[in-house]
């Protein structure tokens, strides 16, 4: 029998969460039929023009980089308390808990089996590889310097390891031979060049790093056919979260995920580079095997232009025992 997948239940390593603030402490606990102790948690008030806000359980709770600018990492008591056995707690934090605000939570379990690991090291000013747990080429790397304010610089196997982008601003891909040393990573290093984004002398940095697994994951291409019909983008699952981003020109990070819009068609968006609240601008449908752009917005489906994107899944197209996954509703 043919392998569709090695993840059943994609929500042991991957889960959104919508909570509504309260003001005060909040226990947020993940929804998942099984518990997830988040590594990564990615914030963002949908209802306020409020930072995203990263953490890691490498770096500890309290501790913030945000995608939507350069700033270094920042400690706030109130933010992210704790990361516990199957959600997080959350303080009084203003953009993360304000009374009746609501808030969006995307939450990553750190592991091989899932494809994902977090990486920190110390800079050093040369040319160099670092070394990670993924036991398979990554990618997608999203690297932050933490000590001073510099901006993200983010790796796709898509463009090519000689290029990059930015987290925190809309521009098309750069091609600079300083942030990767125009170099492949593999299967158990990545190498980094000159860069002050990815490798300052003595300052602190963290990478995120991601690979394809079938049936859950996957980092691809697609090229845009400015059609009102939309382009389709096979993934092989049932897309529980996608994010998109224009490569040669400047146009956003487009956030969606089924959590925010629980049926056809996707309309709630939020942007990796901008702190706005969520709007309704783009839209999509999250089908038994991939996603589908509606629409003819450059943001994400203009004709001829090359997008890339990161996806996670709500459900392998068909699980391990060969059972298929159930489409979505859609309303009109």
């Amino acid at each position: 029998m043919a392998v569709y997948t090695t993840i059943d239940n994609p929500e042991l390593y991957f889960q959104t969460k919508l909570y509504t603030g309260t003001g005060s402490e909040l226990a947020v606990t993940l929804d998942g039929d099984e518990n997830m102790q988040p590594d990564l948690v990615w914030s963002k008030n949908r209802d306020q023009s409020e930072g995203h806000k990263i953490f890691d359980s490498v770096r500890g709770a309290t501790k913030f980089i945000m995608s939507n600018n350069n700033d270094a990492e920042s400690t706030a008591a109130q933010t992210l308390k704790s990361f516990d056995s199957d959600g997080a707690t959350i303080g009084t934090d203003a953009d993360m808990n304000t009374s009746s605000e609501k808030n969006v939570l995307w939450c990553w379990k750190e592991s091989a089996t899932s494809g994902f690991d977090i990486v920190s090291y110390t800079g050093n000013g040369s040319n160099r590889t670092v070394s990670h747990s993924l036991s398979a080429v990554p990618k997608f790397i999203a690297v932050k310097n933490r000590t001073t304010a510099r901006g993200w610089i983010n790796g796709h196997a898509s463009i090519g390891w000689e290029k990059n982008l930015y987290f925190d601003m809309t521009n098309a891909q750069n091609d600079s031979a300083d942030m990767w040393n125009d170099t492949d990573p593999t299967s158990s290093v990545f190498t980094v060049g000159t860069s002050v984004g990815v490798n300052e002398n003595t300052d602190s940095i963290i990478a995120y790093l991601w690979t394809d697994i079938q049936g859950f994951s996957k980092f691809g291409s697609y090229t845009g056919n400015g059609n009102a019909d939309g382009t389709f983008i096979y993934l092989g699952f049932r897309p529980a979260y996608i994010m998109f981003k224009e490569t040669s020109n400047a146009n956003s990070w487009i956030i969606m995920d089924t959590k925010r819009d629980p049926e056809n068609i996707m309309a709630a968006t939020l942007y990796a580079d901008d702190q706005v609240a969520e709007s309704d601008t783009d839209r999509g449908d999250a089908v038994s095997n991939g996603f589908k752009c509606r629409g003819t917005s450059n943001a994400f489906n203009g004709s001829g232009r090359t997008y890339i994107y990161a996806a996670f899944a709500e459900a392998p197209f068909v699980n391990s025992n060969g059972v298929p996954c159930n489409a979505r509703w859609l309303i009109e």
